[in-house]
């Protein structure tokens, strides 16, 4: 029925609306369902016919450009059509691992004789040899008693060898290249072939691992008399997150995909537990929240440069930049002088205090909308440095021997992950970034107690854990309070 009979049909009587309506939505149907046969075989064109998804307007979202591929690869995966996935055949039994060795040993438990032990397992494990990949059979006894001994440097159920595990993790999260790449160098430098699944298999395992170990970095954080901390994006997907970082003399924590606020910084250093002293930016999450602080003065002088490079010509700005400097190199001065003892340290921040009043208090001025842009910013910069001396932040690192007048601590160890993040690098998940968080603290906190950051000696002292089962930052927690930190167990 066309419009004009319908339009008879209803100035006649013999059309309803309900029967109207009913034929409103049947037409309304049947559109629905050709827009749909339409838009699929608009789909199916385009791979062909790229053109086809920009001229009909409804193949895609607007502006999008086409993808399609023009191989030959790509050309005969389309004429095939799709196929099933061939089926995994599974992991390799272990006799058929084990008789492809290399060479063999034998693992008895401590202090028992070869004639007293029974055989109970056979394991095929790669190392790393003189540089090479190495596949070793340990053949595995127990004693009288029925324990089992441990490989040395294997983690449980695992079949590379610790060290492995540990130059992937160097690769990855230390050097700043991808698992492809890293798999890459693995097998042109060791002869070891590793797929990207198994090398992230083998990041899960290490963090795993080393759980425990990064538990007890955090414990000791909170019992730190001075902390280091600063933060920087990342992203977790496509959401964008913080990377928070935490130093000490001896321990290095990054807080991955977290984000910068109160109560991620009270998970980390709990206010009835965290006595100690702050050093950071000048950051709103940081104000009055530790029971001593210290502001980052390098922020402070990097504003005063700023105004003084833009604005050549305002001589305010480079007069205030020199007697600004020449403050803090006196600070500086005072700072590292060990004969002086505590109310003396008291009667020279003094001084200085009294210093930058003199030099902030002309120009200070209560910053309004109609003020220029680098005036505004000025009188920020004058209020900020009054604010935090009123607050008693400038000057801490005088009052107390050890303090930095500067957080470039951390902002040091935050270069490798920024440059990271620039390149796209970061965290797919949570779980991916909780990894990197539990083992890049370890490398690194790692690094700041070994005289010598090399994989030997990293080994040397991951292998002595694993031996004796208490860590060196174990150790470092029971010469602190006297007791280990709880362990949590080792699932890996």
């Amino acid at each position: 029925m066309d419009v004009r009979e319908v339009r008879t049909e209803v100035q006649s009587g013999r059309l309803s609306v309900e029967q109207l309506l009913e034929m409103f939505e049947q037409q309304q149907r049947t559109i629905q369902r050709l827009l749909t046969e339409v838009t699929r075989l608009r789909e199916r064109l385009a791979q062909y016919e790229p053109e086809v998804r920009r001229e009909g307007g409804g193949g895609g979202p607007a502006g999008e450009t086409p993808s399609a591929q023009y191989s030959l690869v790509a050309e005969e995966r389309r004429r095939r059509g799709r196929r099933r996935r061939k089926k995994s055949p599974g992991r390799r039994r272990t006799e058929l691992k084990f008789a492809e060795a290399q060479r063999f040993q034998d693992i008895y438990p401590p202090g028992v004789r070869p004639v007293d032990a029974r055989l109970v397992r056979e394991r095929a494990v790669w190392r790393l040899e003189e540089g090479r990949a190495v596949l070793v059979g340990y053949r595995v006894f127990c004693g009288p008693d029925g324990r089992e001994p441990r490989i040395p440097g294997v983690t449980p159920r695992c079949e590379y060898g610790l060290e492995i595990l540990v130059v992937l993790a160097f690769l990855v999260y230390v050097v700043g290249i991808s698992l492809d790449k890293a798999c890459a160098v693995l097998a042109f430098f060791c002869q070891l072939s590793l797929s990207k699944s198994e090398a992230d298999a083998l990041l899960r395992q290490l963090a795993r691992h080393w759980e425990a170990e990064y538990e007890t970095l955090c414990d000791l954080l909170t019992r730190a008399a001075v902390v280091y901390l600063d933060e920087t994006g990342w992203k977790v997907g496509r959401a964008g997150c913080s990377l928070w970082t935490f130093a000490t003399e001896l321990q290095r924590v990054f807080l991955f995909g977290c984000h910068k606020d109160s109560q991620t910084l009270d998970q980390m250093l709990p206010p009835d537990v965290f006595q100690g002293i702050g050093v950071s930016d000048d950051a709103a999450v940081y104000r009055h929240r530790f029971r001593g602080a210290q502001k980052c003065w390098a922020h402070l002088l990097r504003k005063a440069i700023r105004f003084a490079l833009l604005y050549p010509r305002k001589k305010t700005y480079q007069r205030f930049l020199d007697q600004l400097l020449a403050l803090y190199s006196d600070a500086k001065r005072i700072a590292a002088d060990q004969r002086l003892g505590p109310a003396t340290r008291s009667a020279r921040v003094a001084d200085l205090e009294a210093r930058l009043c003199d030099l902030c208090q002309p120009l200070w001025r209560d910053p309004t909308p109609q003020m220029k842009p680098p005036e505004r910013d000025f009188a920020n910069l004058v209020n900020e440095l009054l604010q935090r001396m009123m607050d008693q932040e400038l000057f801490t690192f005088v009052l107390v021997p050890g303090v930095e007048s500067t957080n470039n601590l951390t902002e040091r160890l935050q270069r490798g992950p920024a440059q990271d993040r620039k390149i796209g690098r970061t965290s797919k998940s949570a779980a991916g970034a909780h990894r990197r968080s539990v083992i890049f603290s370890v490398l690194e906190s790692l690094r700041a107690n070994l005289e010598e950051f090399t994989l030997a000696s990293v080994l040397a002292e991951s292998r002595r854990w694993m031996a004796e089962g208490v860590s060196l930052f174990q150790k470092q927690w029971r010469a602190l309070t006297g007791a280990l930190p709880p362990v949590a167990p080792d699932t890996g």
